[in-house]
């Protein structure tokens, strides 16, 4: 955090932020995290508007013209019931990109068709070293070896099933949440559930304060399987901002104490004049910018140029580290990218997309 950072509500950014994180929203299973969020924006004499695929937009009116959209995602990590085993235990299949050794151990939430809620944990089926000694080293953790131990008495396949589990029932990983004396912020589930108490932290500052353009928020529920933003966007954006996690890493500039403007990603390079635009801004604002590439990343700006999306786009948001594991952020990061954001729309560029392509 800056000297020149605008206000920015910390206490309420890390209550929502907690609350989103502890409200299960694997993709495909979001609606209870999407009512959170359209309770937040509702209190503020905003009312959302819900696309029939899921995702949910507000808009903020500004004092003059042009129109910004920032895009995020509240659908997280998880898996759905492949197959229920001899055994009693679940068969799972993945929802996103995520290494089975980052959930092993991790507890659940089975989310069964009648709306009851059965616990358990992820092991392998050579979880015991007593037992199986090497042979649990030397397991290779893929699908097939990897198993839900339901938190029931539950030892045959019929058990399982008469708690009312059945194949295609959404499992969440249990988020963790926990915000150190330091200020870490440690959780599954930052990404990109960050960017979206970021969104309501914003709204909060330009309900009170407008900026000259007007601005909508875009919070997506597919974008982890790489659709989000492929439809909802609205139609008369002039530039579009995805917000989602920096990963932080070896050989990254990306920091968890830091705002990271993205160039580009596995879908190549982002609009260099908006993201020149960007780094003005948070020069002038006096903010660190990190600037970084990920090469095994794909944002909601992705999914919205592949659909034919006509506006430049950039994408921007808080360092996070050990990313799709449990990850940890600072809230240095989460006031700093509300800063940029700030500040951009206060730039007096903000909106301007469609003028800049002409001018290149």
């Amino acid at each position: 955090m800056t000297a020149a950072t605008p206000a920015f509500d910390l206490d309420y950014t890390l209550d929502i932020l907690v609350r989103l994180l502890d409200t299960p929203s694997p993709t495909g299973f979001t609606d209870a995290a999407i009512a959170l969020i359209r309770k937040e924006v509702e209190a503020l004499g905003i009312t959302p508007q819900r696309t029939r695929k899921g995702a949910l937009t507000w808009e903020v009116p500004g004092n003059g013209k042009g129109h910004v959209t920032f895009s995020g995602h509240t659908d997280t990590l998880g898996a759905m019931v492949k197959g229920i085993k001899p055994n009693g235990r679940l068969l799972l299949s993945m929802l996103g990109g995520y290494e089975w050794t980052t959930v092993e151990g991790e507890d659940v939430q089975v989310h069964t068709q009648s709306g009851r809620v059965i616990t358990g944990t992820v092991v392998n089926i050579r979880q015991s070293t007593h037992v199986h000694g090497a042979a649990l080293r030397e397991l290779k953790r893929e699908a097939a070896v990897m198993e839900v131990r339901l938190d029931e008495r539950a030892a045959s396949a019929a058990e399982t099933r008469s708690l009312g589990i059945g194949v295609g029932d959404f499992v969440s990983l249990d988020a963790r949440p926990r915000v150190t004396a330091a200020g870490y912020i440690k959780s599954r589930h930052l990404d990109n559930k960050a960017a979206v108490a970021i969104f309501l932290a914003v709204t909060r500052e330009l309900v009170k304060n407008p900026s000259a353009k007007t601005v909508a928020f875009h919070v997506t529920t597919y974008e982890e399987v790489g659709h989000g933003a492929a439809t909802g966007i609205p139609p008369h954006t002039d530039e579009l901002i995805a917000v989602d996690m920096a990963a932080v890493g070896e050989g990254q500039t990306s920091s968890e104490h830091c705002v990271t403007l993205c160039v580009a990603d596995s879908g190549g390079p982002y609009d260099h004049a908006l993201g020149n635009r960007l780094r003005a801004a948070a020069q002038a604002a006096g903010l660190d910018l990190r600037v970084d590439l990920y090469p095994f990343y794909a944002s909601d700006g992705t999914a919205a140029w592949r659909a034919g999306g006509d506006y430049p786009v950039a994408l921007i948001g808080p360092g996070v580290d050990a990313s799709h594991a449990y990850e940890r952020m600072h809230t240095d990061a989460l006031r700093d990218t509300a800063a940029l954001m700030l500040a951009y729309l206060n730039s007096g560029v903000a909106g301007d997309g469609a003028k800049s392509v002409a001018q290149n």
